[in-house]
């Protein structure tokens, strides 16, 4: 079934905002019932993983469920979006995040409008950034090629190891980015880092791209496989 743009916009936007909303919310959460800043993370880390497994699954027949400009911008390049519907998604995608983080704030009574204080910069930062995002493109693009129906689960899967294995916690999408400057909480970023953190994580979606093609290139995809079946 082939849905309308404005379809596939409110997919990406909402998909994104319940994302944010997610990843903000639970931090606060966490950061309210502990002062052990590794329990924290982790009641940060296992609603992320839960919440894009489900947001993929149900967005996912609608807007392929990218909630992310990174890979956006990668399906575009292999043909997989149109040229045409790339802005879009992203300013969908920017707008949900920035939307997620409002409401977690209305949820826990905070100030619906902040920035963050929070500082992430340097090469360490940046360089988990764009591993991170590295890592989460091959994952979508290795289990779209061999194991589409699982895209869901490896994706949450990734994100939850993403969160403890990298220096920056994996935001690996730049609307994510974008949106976590808007709170002033446990998954805050200063807005001032955000461009280096773009920045990267595209790099690291091309580099993952580049070798996806690389390594994917002469084997059968899911389809194919399915029909040989």
């Amino acid at each position: 079934m082939s849905y309308s743009l404005t379809n596939r916009l409110t997919a990406e936007a909402l998909g994104t905002a319940l994302l944010v909303c997610t990843v903000v919310g639970s931090g606060i959460m966490a950061d309210k019932l502990t002062q052990d800043v590794a329990l924290a993370l982790l009641g940060n880390t296992i609603p992320t993983g839960a919440i894009l497994v489900v947001l993929i699954t149900i967005f996912g027949p609608i807007s392929g469920a990218h909630f992310n400009p990174a890979v956006s911008l990668v399906m575009a390049i292999r043909g997989d979006l149109t040229w045409g519907c790339l802005a879009p998604y992203v300013m969908a995608q920017s707008f949900g995040a920035i939307l997620g983080s409002l409401v977690a704030h209305g949820m826990f009574d905070l100030a619906i409008l902040q920035t963050s204080t929070t500082v992430r910069t340097g090469g360490a930062q940046w360089f988990a950034e764009a591993v991170a995002t590295f890592g989460l493109l091959l994952t979508i693009l290795g289990t779209i090629r061999f194991r589409i129906e699982s895209v869901a689960v490896m994706v949450g899967l990734y994100i939850t190891a993403a969160y403890w294995f990298t220096a920056s916690t994996s935001f690996a999408n730049p609307a994510v980015t974008i949106g976590r400057a808007f709170t002033d909480t446990f998954a805050g970023i200063n807005p001032a880092d955000v461009p280096a953190f773009i920045v990267v994580q595209i790099i690291g979606a091309l580099v993952a791209m580049g070798v996806a093609g690389l390594l994917f290139s002469d084997a059968p995809d899911a389809d194919a496989k399915a029909q040989k079946a």
